[in-house]
């Protein structure tokens, strides 16, 4: 919940697709659902709002092709799904906390990064499956991914291509840790001596003697 929705989902690092094994399934999305329908929006001077406004106009809109994109194709919205004016002198900018079901690959909130509060779901059978799933995607800054298992946590953890990876950790960021993206999310790292190593120039000398 923290990941997703910190920013109204305006971060680098918020889970963009959440992959959920069908054993599952059904009782995670009854928790995400009532969990999700709990937060209020608001703007950030009113108390108790958590879930503020996107940055701008044009961030709006690529929510809203996203959403009526996953509409067209299949998904069921199972809260929220609107944006929504909340008074007068506040821009049409607050999207409704939005939870996306059935959610396929062919879909924009699938292939592209929909910074925006909506949770887009989809189910998987086998850990090969949704390994697969996850890493067909053209970005790879972050990922994240929980289990009971040792040895799957080492081996989900090599196989999934991302720079930062949270196994068991919904906030894995840290800044003595290297961060940065695989892909189309960037080359290089911040943070700790790799941050270092970034910013250093190398030069090599050979004498002859």
């Amino acid at each position: 919940m923290a990941s997703k929705f910190r920013n109204a989902g305006q971060t680098c690092i918020c889970a963009n697709r959440v992959f959920v094994q069908r054993g599952v399934y059904a009782e995670f999305l009854r928790k995400l659902t009532e969990a999700v329908g709990g937060l209020q929006l608001g703007a950030g001077d009113e108390a108790g709002a958590q879930i503020g406004p996107l940055i701008d106009d044009a961030a709006v809109a690529k929510v809203e092709w996203h959403l009526a994109d996953a509409r067209e194709r299949g998904a069921r919205v199972l809260c929220g799904g609107e944006v929504v004016s909340l008074r007068e002198g506040l821009a049409r900018r607050f999207v409704q906390p939005t939870i996306l079901e059935g959610v396929t690959g062919e879909m924009l909130c699938s292939r592209e990064e929909t910074f925006g509060p909506v949770v887009p779901v989809a189910g998987f059978a086998t850990e090969a499956e949704v390994i697969a799933r996850a890493n067909e995607t053209p970005f790879g800054l972050a990922a994240y991914f929980y289990t009971r298992d040792a040895s799957r946590l080492v081996r989900v953890a090599e196989a999934l291509e991302f720079g930062v990876i949270g196994a068991n950790d919904g906030s894995p960021s840290t800044v003595q840790a290297p961060f940065g993206g695989m892909k189309h999310s960037g080359f290089g790292r911040e943070g700790g001596k790799y941050a270092c190593e970034d910013y250093t120039e190398l030069k090599y000398v050979s004498i002859g003697v």
